[in-house]
């Protein structure tokens, strides 16, 4: 597969700079479907640790505790 991507590169690269900037849109609009499909699978997630924390099935920790811990931990304060 990598031979082939990299024939399919060598081959772009010798389009006028115009079809390969055509190209490279192209490229990057494919892309946005994936975005999408992450977008949805992080609102999901989302809903599931709301409900998961509204029905107390989840412990949380009070947001100042776990800035004080990066604190100490991460940066060594």
């Amino acid at each position: 597969m990598k031979r082939a991507r990299q024939a399919l590169m060598d081959e772009a690269l010798e389009l006028p700079l115009n079809e390969r900037a055509r190209m490279a849109a192209d490229l990057l609009d494919s892309l946005h479907d994936s975005e999408e499909e992450v977008e949805s699978a992080w609102a999901t997630e989302i809903q599931r640790r709301v409900e998961a924390v509204r029905a107390g099935e989840l412990e949380s920790t009070d947001w100042r505790v776990v800035l004080d811990r990066v604190e100490k931990d991460v940066l060594g304060h």
